[in-house]
């Protein structure tokens, strides 16, 4: 069943379910929704010449429109394409003209010098209901339903091409592997819907449950503590750094998570310190899973129970992966040369299964280089345990090369914040004439905590071995984060004067 005739088979068995709702406000019931999404559905096919397979773009902020846009644009068999909203509008318009974009739907707070060349629908010009009714356009499973482009770090982004099967696939694997979802559950929108947040729609529209857009602008912690309580049996998804500042403002407030049910973490590394501060305060309901655009949030999890799990004698070990593979792919680690790696042995991490991209958009050559004998090569390097628990290391391209020996930044990132004067920090390598590559680390102090970069080293020689412990560490007062908040290693080799794009270059 693809997405637009789903939400069309739950509007029928739960009409009256409170659907899409603003903070408290109902905007939407399950019928209501379905009659929206048929209605833009008919206006983009009559009025904008939408046909089955063309390209609808979405650039806007979280709001109950957003699904109400996605799913219209399935209704009328098109092929959505979420953008996120805080990019330049130079960079959307790459995406626009990439994707071939016919159409771009807008919140109507489109940022200065965004003037695309396609017509633009705004979210205020949806029509309420419409005297047609229009049934989905039957898609079918190898049909495009979602191009996601990457965050473009080392190039320009490539689109992803999602069909409604590899969106099933991750449905389905959420229920079995992550998390149940019933009807009294509700999607909280925390993070942005152009990525992870607004991909773990579809278990909640299948469930009829509800969809929760906080009115605040942004990722506004002071209102998830103060209004979960009376929302209820919140499931949000999160980035690590959404919920290490969720954490502060809780303990800030007093506030140990009633009306949460459940929060999702992924999409970087959450480091052990932090993951034992956020249960401490929150209690049982984190999950944490890994994956990326091209197999949409579903390479492995580590499941409630698991990260639950103080007495099990690997707890700590299991704590510090992402868990293991999800039901619906298969997952190794390679060696350069494409052999598998023993138990323990780090390599690239690559994958199988149903929920993995047909390939990049109009990128025959990109497609070839990351989809090779059936297996995503994911770029990210990792060990499995003998249980099958996978431990991240870096991405293939950050891992620094110092006098013939692999150093994994997050070894050392994990061992500068276990000191109670480090708040954050970012390990990245630099070239240097006698070792190769060193490594440096970039830290952000704890408040009112002492800047002394030679009490972190001791503090590193007693945690690492001693070719790891950075050679130098820059105090700053911030990390540069995308949208997604995951750092930026690149900005902070440029800050080193390091070519980027070379580094990758000679990473793969």
């Amino acid at each position: 069943m693809t997405a637009a005739a789903m939400l069309f088979e739950t509007a029928e068995r739960v009409p009256d379910n409170p659907s899409l709702l603003l903070g408290e406000q109902v905007i939407a019931t399950y019928r209501q929704f379905a009659d929206r999404a048929a209605s833009l559905a008919l206006l983009l096919c009559q009025d904008h010449g939408i046909a089955p397979g063309d390209r609808v773009a979405i650039f806007a902020r979280n709001a109950p429109e957003y699904l109400i846009a996605l799913y219209g644009i399935w209704c009328a068999g098109a092929i959505a394409v979420p953008v996120n909203c805080k990019l330049h509008p130079r960079e959307v318009d790459y995406i626009l003209a990439n994707s071939g974009a016919k159409l771009v739907i807008v919140d109507g707070n489109t940022p200065s010098g965004f003037a695309p060349e396609i017509p633009v629908l705004v979210f205020s010009d949806f029509p309420e209901t419409g005297d047609e009714a229009r049934e989905p356009h039957p898609s079918g499973p190898d049909d495009s339903a979602w191009l996601f482009y990457t965050s473009g770090t080392t190039g320009k982004p490539k689109g992803v091409d999602l069909t409604f099967g590899n969106l099933s696939a991750m449905s389905e694997a959420y229920v079995i592997d992550v998390d149940a979802v019933h009807e009294g559950d509700a999607a909280f929108y925390a993070a942005p819907m152009s990525h992870g947040a607004g991909l773990y729609n579809f278990m909640f529209v299948k469930a009829g449950a509800r969809h929760i857009v906080p009115p605040t602008d942004g990722f506004d912690t002071e209102y998830i503590c103060k209004m979960a309580p009376r929302l209820g049996n919140l499931s949000m998804f999160a980035a690590p750094t959404m919920v290490k500042r969720l954490v502060g403002k809780a303990r800030e407030l007093d506030y140990s998570g009633e009306g949460i049910r459940t929060i999702v973490y992924g999409g970087g590394p959450m480091y052990v310190a932090d993951a034992i501060e956020a249960f401490n305060q929150f209690g049982d309901r984190f999950i944490q899973i890994y994956g990326q655009g091209e197999c949409p949030m579903c390479l492995t999890v580590l499941t409630r129970d698991e990260v639950a799990d103080r007495h099990h004698p690997n707890w700590a070990s299991r704590l510090g992966s992402v868990g293991r593979a999800q039901s619906c792919v298969e997952l190794k680690t390679i060696r350069a040369d494409g052999t598998a790696c023993r138990v323990g042995e780090t390599g690239e991490i690559v994958a199988k299964g149903r929920p993995v991209m047909r390939g990049y958009w109009r990128n025959a050559q990109a497609t070839a280089e990351a989809l090779a004998d059936g297996w995503l090569r994911t770029g990210d390097m990792g060990s499995l345990d003998a249980d099958g628990y996978l431990t991240l290391r870096d991405r293939s391209k950050d891992v620094i090369i110092s006098g013939g020996s692999n150093v994994y930044p997050r070894e050392v990132e994990e061992a500068l914040l276990s000191h109670e004067c480090v708040q954050e920090v970012a390990v990245v390598g630099r070239p240097s004439a006698e070792w190769g590559e060193e490594v440096v680390a970039f830290v952000v102090p704890a408040q009112d905590a002492a800047q002394d970069a030679e009490a972190l080293r001791r503090h590193c020689r007693s945690q690492i071995a001693a070719f790891k412990v950075p050679k130098a560490i820059l105090f700053t007062d911030d990390l540069p984060k995308n949208n997604y908040g995951k750092v930026v290693k690149t900005e902070l080799r440029e800050r080193l004067g390091i070519d980027s794009q070379a580094k990758t270059s000679s990473a793969r």
